[in-house]
């Protein structure tokens, strides 16, 4: 996990600005609904955990505290909630090997699972437990459903997530995709008419991931 920071700009790449400078991995950041926070994921504690602060680069605070890789993280649409994927090892075996990759920036969370928080950090609440890798999640637009992709329900030698729909309270798992290979990264347009992802579907070359978007009917 080479050294990376937060930047942002304008949408025509003009105004570049450098908002982190912690000189380990710092990535996956989203700002919030208002444009005032960033939530990212970061190794500056020394453990893979989830930071927010205001886009003016005040206000720092650590959300995460759990051994594991806490990462992924996506505001909800009225900016109270986040949802993001974790792995936590838990047997001594698993910390070891945890905390040996991570000595050498590595990771391999093969088994990660949804949870959700208040935009504060307090009530962490996992809400799946599929045991397999589940990550890339967001919001439907009304708040109400969380997208996101899975290899929970095939042999995950065979390399094929699909996208599902799951409730904040971890009811109501549903399947969207189902093509024989990567459906990742999924996320709904403001108005929740479009749903955009990336996938391995038509590949002119082995692994060669595109960008699809589908009208999206209730």
């Amino acid at each position: 996990m080479d050294p990376f920071d937060i930047y942002t700009a304008r949408p025509d790449g003009s105004g570049v600005r450098r908002l982190t400078r912690f000189g380990v991995y710092t990535a996956e950041g989203v700002l919030s609904p208002d444009g005032r926070k960033i939530v990212f994921t970061s190794l500056k504690g020394g453990d893979l955990d989830i930071y927010v602060m205001n886009i003016d680069r005040s206000g720092l605070k650590q959300l995460t505290h759990q051994l594991g890789y806490d990462g992924g993280p996506w505001w909800s649409p009225d900016g109270k909630r986040i949802v993001y994927r974790a792995y936590h090892p838990e047997t001594p075996t698993e910390i070891a090997t945890y905390k040996d990759l991570l000595a050498q920036r590595l990771v391999r969370p093969n088994k990660m699972d949804l949870w959700i928080m208040n935009a504060d950090g307090s009530d962490q609440r996992q809400i799946t437990h599929l045991g397999a890798a589940s990550f890339g999640p967001s919001w439907t637009a009304d708040g109400k459903r969380i997208i996101f992709a899975s290899n929970h329900h095939t042999d995950p030698k065979l390399g094929n997530f699909d996208l599902f729909l799951i409730n904040p309270d971890g009811t109501g798992l549903e399947q969207v995709t189902t093509a024989p290979t990567f459906d990742g990264f999924p996320m709904f347009s403001p108005d929740g008419r479009k749903l955009v992802w990336a996938s391995n579907r038509h590949d002119a070359n082995p692994h060669e991931t595109n960008v699809f978007i589908a009208d999206w009917v209730n």
